[in-house]
């Protein structure tokens, strides 16, 4: 299959999911279990280890980055496919936690309070932005577009890491206000 065709070809899956996954997210995000009568346990457990999941992605990107920069085309392949996993795993677990538990609340004040805010809007907004870039980057490197891969992932790459970094951040500045 020429390049071009292949970019092209999956074009529409592209803006498809990058329309259809926070679309979904937010809708499941105020869809509580427990008003369809389903009796589950709050998965109270989860943030911790979807925020560890985000530092191993942060840890993988630049791992990912090295390698590249080294030469090695096969390992920087399966760390980025790696942390596509990842990230995707994050994305269940957090919709996952959502669906059974009550959001929790900020509880810090003063100027700590607009920079939690600031991490978490930049945050939120910088994940739903990322979703067509990524997608783009990895099919650009599946097509051997390797020019134009790398073009966008100068782009791709510190957003995906802002993103990755700030999810673990925005966890241990609200973690002390579960309720558990």
């Amino acid at each position: 299959m020429e390049d071009n065709t292949l970019e092209k070809k999956f074009s529409k899956f592209i803006i498809a999911v990058s329309i259809i996954i926070p679309v979904v997210v937010a809708i499941l995000f105020g869809v509580k279990l427990k008003d369809f009568g389903v009796n589950v346990e709050p998965l109270s457990f989860l943030p911790p280890i979807y925020a560890t999941t985000n530092g191993i992605t942060a840890v993988v990107l630049v791992w990912a980055v090295l390698a590249i920069k080294k030469g090695n085309q096969k390992l920087h392949e399966r760390l980025m496919t790696f942390a596509i996993a990842l990230s995707v795993a994050f994305l269940v677990m957090y919709v996952a936690y959502h669906m059974t538990s009550d959001s929790t609340k900020y509880g810090g004040e003063g100027a700590l309070r607009y920079i939690y805010f600031f991490i978490l809007i930049t945050h939120i907004l910088l994940s739903i932005a990322i979703i067509p870039l990524v997608l783009i980057t990895y099919v650009r490197a599946l097509a051997q577009r390797f020019d134009r891969h790398r073009k966008i992932a100068k782009i791709t790459f510190p957003l995906w890491l802002y993103v990755a970094v700030t999810g673990v951040i925005v966890y241990l500045m609200i973690s002390p206000y579960y309720v558990h």
